[in-house]
């Protein structure tokens, strides 16, 4: 791709940098399928989104869980929702795994791409824990964390933050993310260059892609 007139990045963290551009739930049945656990696929959205709101509203994840304890509560809740927690155990084994190697090369196109570069994420208030654990601490000048700073995506003030990290004016920042309405929209809304890290969305629905500046299918694209 084109980086020209990109000095620094923002990246996103959850679905682009730990499943190469697929959004949680679909990584999450394609694994639940794997493993066998007998529900339907609108029976796993309908515990998906329970977990994601209550994790969301309740002081469930401390600021030092690892990724793996937060990954563990998340199936916990899922799994109690349909009743079959005994697969606990070797879902979380699974995409613990999946997510490993995802972040591992991920941590390689950081390291190679030129350029300061800030995280801007929704996330639980231990980003910075995870981080440490897959070993991307340090790639980044700044961890902005909607559950630290009091904003959420798509609101563009968190990308905003973003681009005053890193010192400079939004037209010379690029930001790359999986979400077109959560990435890319707010981003380019700020003004920022953008890049869509296309992968399998949350529904089947049509998406318009020309809100994207560019769009790629894999992180080694950037370089």
């Amino acid at each position: 791709m084109n980086n020209k007139g990109t000095r620094a990045w923002i990246f996103d963290y959850g679905g682009t940098l730990d499943t190469g551009g697929h959004h949680w739930g679909r990584v999450l049945w394609r694994f639940w399928q794997q493993a066998g656990v007998p529900v339907d696929e609108q029976q796993f959205r309908d515990a998906y989104v329970f977990a994601e709101r209550m994790l969301g509203s309740q002081p469930i994840v401390k600021p030092d869980f690892t990724f793996y304890q937060t990954l563990r509560e998340k199936l916990r809740i899922e799994l109690q929702q349909v009743g079959h927690q005994a697969y606990c155990a070797t879902l979380l084994d699974m995409i613990y795994e999946s997510t490993r190697q995802h972040t591992a090369r991920s941590r390689e196109v950081l390291q190679r791409l030129e350029g300061p570069k800030v995280l801007v994420s929704n996330f639980y208030g231990n980003m910075p824990t995870v981080l440490r654990e897959f070993g991307l601490d340090g790639l980044f000048l700044q961890v902005i964390e909607s559950a630290m700073v009091g904003v959420r995506k798509p609101d563009p003030r968190i990308f905003q933050l973003g681009v005053e990290a890193l010192g400079l004016r939004a037209e010379e920042v690029t930001v790359v993310g999986d979400s077109l309405s959560k990435d890319i929209a707010p981003a380019r809304r700020l003004g920022c260059h953008t890049v869509w890290l296309r992968g399998e969305q949350w529904t089947d629905a049509a998406v318009d892609e020309s809100v994207a500046e560019c769009i790629i299918n894999d992180l080694e694209e950037l370089l």
